[in-house]
């Protein structure tokens, strides 16, 4: 009966999920009366109401909302115990689930993924590029091990362990008949054209903050969704924009300003669900981005100026 009832949880999230019997069953790869039998079967055994059929979509009764509940959790936890018994302590192979926020992965994923090829290439990495509210999300939900966002607040269930001190600067690239004075007052932005990205990324409210504060109201000719396009336009334009100093390191032809007064630094973290179980694997990803940190010289966590954001 226990495989049955295993089987019964995945029939009532789905459904619960779509609304609809019809593309649950789709889903599920089973017949739409298959489905309405198992919900039923599972009603009739619990003896309540889970599921109100009543209206143009189905919809979770009181019971059934509560029952909902605990079977995610439960199914969340015994796919973390399969994963706890496959678990390869030696890393001879093994899998992680990692998530990042869009701006690392123009820095810091690279040298990641390559120091863990380098040192246990058994290992299996899914990344994941998302907003941070997805990060923690996925993180309670048990669709990552791991990621890499920002300082908080943080969903209540989500552990955070500071990594390094990311600062920003003004970026230019192509030479200039007169270059910039460095540092650059911040109100001298206002003669400036910049390249940003746009409002969907967390940096972008960073930025657009700091020039609330200090009343610059910068001229923005190009809104960018990708860390890349910006390097490119920077690169090609007379354009200036406004990307972490550790990018310009791995970028010779991009010359970072530093702005008066600065830009306020953020503490970068590594993200994981407080209580879950810590693989080999991940244990291993969590030592190699300290020593990845250390060894590429980003400012450890704390010992820049400016506010955290």
């Amino acid at each position: 009966m226990a495989v049955l009832e295993l089987r019964h949880l995945r029939y009532l999230l789905a459904v619960a999920e779509h609304g609809n019997f019809t593309r649950a069953a789709e889903e599920l790869h089973i017949s739409q009366p298959t489905l309405s039998q198992q919900i039923r079967q599972l009603e009739r055994t619990l003896g309540v109401q889970l599921l109100d059929r009543t209206g143009r979509t189905v919809r979770l009764t009181d019971a059934g909302a509560v029952y909902t509940d605990h079977a995610r959790r439960a199914l969340r936890d015994l796919a973390a115990a399969e994963r706890a018994v496959h678990d390869v302590q030696d890393l001879s192979r093994g899998d992680l689930r990692l998530g990042v926020t869009p701006t690392f992965t123009a820095y810091l994923v690279g040298p990641l993924t390559a120091e863990l090829h380098t040192r246990h290439p058994g290992i299996r990495l899914t990344l994941a590029e998302m907003a941070q509210d997805r990060i923690e999300a996925a993180l309670l939900a048990d669709d990552l091990d791991l990621g890499i966002a920002f300082a908080g607040p943080h969903l209540p269930g989500v552990t955070a362990t500071a990594l390094f001190t990311e600062t920003l600067s003004l970026v230019t690239g192509i030479p200039r008949a007169r270059p910039l004075p460095a540092p650059l007052p911040v109100r001298a932005l206002k003669d400036e054209r910049l390249a940003l990205l746009s409002g969907d990324f967390a940096t972008r409210g960073h930025i657009d903050a700091y020039f609330a504060r200090h009343r610059t109201a910068p001229h923005i000719a190009v809104e960018a969704n990708s860390v890349q396009a910006l390097i490119e336009i920077v690169q090609r334009t007379p354009l200036a924009t406004v990307l972490p100093d550790a990018i310009t390191h791995d970028h010779p032809h991009l010359t970072p300003v530093p702005l008066d007064p600065p830009l306020p630094t953020r503490t970068v973290t590594l993200l994981h669900r407080e209580g879950a179980y810590r693989s080999a694997a991940t244990h291993a990803f969590t030592e190699l981005t300290r020593d990845l940190v250390r060894t590429r010289g980003y400012t450890p966590a704390g010992e820049a100026g400016g506010g955290a954001g």
